[in-house]
């Protein structure tokens, strides 16, 4: 079967997520795309959205948060990392098949002078640092094979969006397995641009696969893409909603003031909201009123505590800070 090869320019990781879906479950031909994304993280489908992220770091660099459709940890994306997908037709039973994949983007490194490996975790390895990180989704026969190809990101950004925090959450949820990374370019024997490498991969996977031809979106298909994105990737429900039920307990000590503080989210939404304080009365009957039935959202949260009017200056920021 032809191999229908995408070089995508745009750089919107909602359009570029549900393109993957859109292909892998509209289509029955094989396709491969190339594709890099704005700065962003990108949280895998079976984990707790806010468990991953650094918040506050985001918070402050307005890096937008996305979910895509394949299980795994964590990715930080921008326009110095390459992304690689393969939406292929299988075997049954022999579907899930990470060598399968691998082999040709290992193959295309060698020829780099990069000696790459497979590691235990579903990466990809160069001298021992992490270099690309895949996952996989099964879809009838189908399967979306997808990876990261860290060329020259920003890893200062990389590291403080995806820095976790301890003792917030409490869930079941998959977590992300942390690796040293490093970038390609730094590992590669000569001087090489991004846009000269994503060329070369791209004619590397033409002549890998013996029937292949250059893909474009028709009007129709893009719009119905944007339609996917808009109804899907880029909605609160999916990103932060679809997360796995999580816990949150906590004491807080603010001067001489104490809190234990207990909410419980499902879908997004705390479902129950209990506070016990020494000091403050109206703080632990509010509590419960204010914030049940609402979205686990920092600014959606803040403007609970805000009504409140709380007399105690510092006591709302202290909470925010422990619970995102």
């Amino acid at each position: 079967m032809r191999m229908h090869c995408i070089l995508t320019g745009d750089k919107d990781i909602y359009f570029n997520l549900a393109s993957e879906e859109y292909l892998l479950k509209t289509k029955e031909e094989n396709y491969f795309m190339l594709w890099r994304s704005d700065p962003c993280v990108v949280v895998g489908k079976h984990q707790n959205a806010m468990a991953e992220i650094s918040y506050r770091f985001i918070k402050d660099y307005k890096i937008p948060v996305a979910r895509r459709l394949t299980g795994g940890g964590t990715v930080y994306h921008d326009a110095g990392n390459l992304n690689f997908s393969f939406i292929m037709n299988g075997e049954k039973g022999k579907l899930v098949d990470f060598a399968r994949y691998f082999k040709p983007v290992i193959e295309f490194l060698h020829s780099k002078n990069l000696p790459a490996r497979p590691g235990t975790k579903n990466e990809i390895l160069v001298n021992g640092l992490k270099i690309s990180g895949n996952a996989e989704h099964i879809y009838k026969n189908r399967v979306l094979h997808h990876g990261t190809l860290l060329f020259n990101t920003n890893l200062e950004l990389l590291r403080g969006s995806v820095e976790k925090r301890s003792g917030i959450y409490l869930d079941k949820a998959v977590q992300s397995n942390r690796s040293e990374v490093g970038n390609i370019s730094e590992l590669l024997t000569v001087n090489m641009d991004i846009d000269r490498f994503i060329m070369d991969f791209y004619h590397f996977i033409k002549e890998y696969y013996t029937n292949t031809c250059d893909y474009q979106y028709t009007k129709q298909e893009r719009e119905k893409i944007i339609a996917l994105r808009n109804s899907k990737y880029s909605t609160w429900e999916w990103i932060f909603g679809y997360s796995p039920d999580f816990e949150i307990q906590k004491t807080i000590n603010y001067k001489t003031i104490k809190l234990k503080l207990n909410l419980k989210i499902r879908n997004g939404i705390v479902q129950e909201a209990e506070l016990i304080s020494n000091a403050i009365k109206e703080l632990e009957e509010n509590f419960p009123k204010e914030l049940t039935g609402i979205r686990y959202d920092y600014k959606i949260i803040e403007e609970a505590l805000n009504k409140m009017q709380l007399k105690t200056t510092g006591i709302i920021e202290s909470i925010l800070q422990n619970i995102f």
